[in-house]
């Protein structure tokens, strides 16, 4: 890519989130969440949110390297516990004063603050109180949450994301607090409704922006997906398209036309699921209009079809608590791409998957776009001299960066890209042995060392690209 066809206000950056960085769990009145509590539980295998990255404490040094690699944003959440405790009791001015801090240093070195509203991350007390999400109660609690962000940074932050990945988040039963279900039914049940609920605080959210700042822009984040058939068989075709159907497509349609696609409706029908509603929800979802999309990339998938049995009736969940083993809406088998290598930890690395997905939302959609999470997760080594050569993280980047700039000749129009992820943060499921950042954080799971910020090979490579925008991926 010797030309390029970034603008020059395109804007380069990179991404993060509270729980996974920030650590101070409960300092200067912070509340627990369900992200604290559910990494509380893996404490005894892996690192949890008590320290992270620890963030909190380094913020200043951490914004200092941001602009020493000439990030023009960065892509960050809002812990709605660090703001109001208790989900919708008082709020912490502490907590407040934090970010405001941080927002205020990244505006003083050049750096476009992109805020999160929602990062996996409800105050464990709405789902003490509420089983959160569940109860409509929430709704309002997150509309009076996202109401006192939008005045206390109204013309600082330009960019807002509601919610990170509703469309992943709903699928994975700790994120949504469904511990114990009496069936399948009723977990389905249950994801449906709060499903629901989330879409109408999305669009509650989206109009009090607009109301609030009318200058600021404000859209969805959500998890993207592409699937390829197995085989050229119809059945495998069918099964590929409704996985992107169901799990991305479902979720944009609410956001840009305000209503379930047909298929949807007929998922909910068969299924015999009848969502609790009320007469101005409809206006409230189809009056709320998103600018963007922002929208996060990790690889493709594959799958055959698999057809529903006694055994396995249409809907019923075989695999719970995973991700890709399952499809909870019309049943496929998992399958291994053959013509993709994959990363140590099983992500299909496809640049070419990302052309696609951005072609197809830009055909479908016409809203601008900006990559908001895109990364590698690997082991990453420290040399003996200090350094931490990770070629491989160039190569992915690289490649998908020539992909973006491929749909954007193809005339698609995008805002941004904020890899995945700054700085080395708290995996979820793999805490720090999995680490993606263009930071190293010298810490393991079960020994802090020194917490001390190194510059990886990558973080030198995408200096340049950044410096000369995007022309430069050498």
């Amino acid at each position: 890519m010797s030309e390029t066809i970034f603008p020059e206000n395109f804007l380069w950056g990179a991404s993060s989130s509270a729980f996974q960085i920030e650590g101070a769990w409960d300092e200067d009145g912070k509340g627990m969440s369900v992200a604290d509590f559910n990494s509380f539980q893996r404490s005894s295998v892996q690192a949890d949110s008590r320290i992270a990255s620890d963030f909190y404490h380094h913020w200043h040094e951490d914004i200092a390297l941001m602009k020493k690699l000439g990030m023009k944003a960065y892509r960050f959440s809002l812990s709605w516990s660090r703001i109001i405790p208790d989900g919708d009791g008082n709020v912490n001015q502490k907590g407040l004063e934090f970010y405001e801090k941080v927002i205020d240093e990244l505006i003083a070195n050049g750096i476009e603050p992109l805020v999160t509203l929602y990062h996996f991350d409800l105050p464990f007390a709405l789902a003490e109180k509420y089983n959160g999400w569940l109860s409509r109660k929430c709704v309002y609690a997150f509309e009076r949450y996202a109401r006192i962000c939008f005045e206390r940074f109204r013309g600082k932050v330009k960019w807002w994301q509601v919610i990170n990945e509703q469309n992943l988040m709903i699928r994975v039963d700790e994120r949504m607090n469904i511990y114990h279900p009496e069936s399948a039914q009723q977990a389905d049940e249950m994801r449906a409704q709060m499903d629901y609920h989330m879409f109408l605080a999305h669009a509650l959210a989206v109009k009090l922006c607009h109301e609030i700042d009318p200058d600021a822009k404000i859209g969805p984040a959500v998890s993207s997906t592409c699937t390829y058939p197995k085989t050229s068989r119809p059945e495998d075709v069918w099964a590929a398209v409704r996985n992107d159907w169901f799990k991305t497509e479902y979720c944009l349609d609410m956001h840009v036309y305000g209503e379930y696609p047909g298929y949807f409706r007929n998922y909910l029908k068969e299924r015999n699921i009848t969502l609790s509603t009320e007469p101005e929800d409809e206006n409230i979802l189809k009056s709320a209009k998103i600018d963007y999309i922002a929208l996060n990339y990790y690889r493709t998938l594959c799958v055959s079809a698999l057809a529903a049995d006694a055994e396995h009736p249409l809907g019923t969940r075989a695999f719970r608590n995973t991700e890709v083993d399952f499809d909870q809406y019309g049943y496929f088998r998992n399958e291994r791409n053959e013509n993709l290598e994959a990363s140590e930890y099983g992500a299909q690395i496809d640049p070419m998957g990302l052309r696609m997905i951005l072609n197809r939302y830009w055909q479908k959609y016409r809203l601008p776009m900006i990559i908001t999470e895109n990364g590698l997760g690997m082991h990453d080594e420290l040399t003996s001299d200090g350094k931490i050569h990770d070629s491989y993280r160039i190569d992915y980047l690289r490649s998908h960066i020539r992909a973006m700039g491929d749909a954007m000749r193809d005339g698609v129009q995008m805002l941004g890209y904020c890899p995945w992820s700054f700085m080395d943060l708290l995996s979820s499921h793999q805490g720090f042995r999995k680490r993606y950042g263009f930071v190293y954080v010298n810490r393991d799971d079960f020994d802090l060392k020194d917490l001390r910020r190194i510059p990886k090979d990558s973080y030198f490579w995408y200096q340049k690209v950044i410096a000369s925008g995007g022309s430069d991926l050498s």
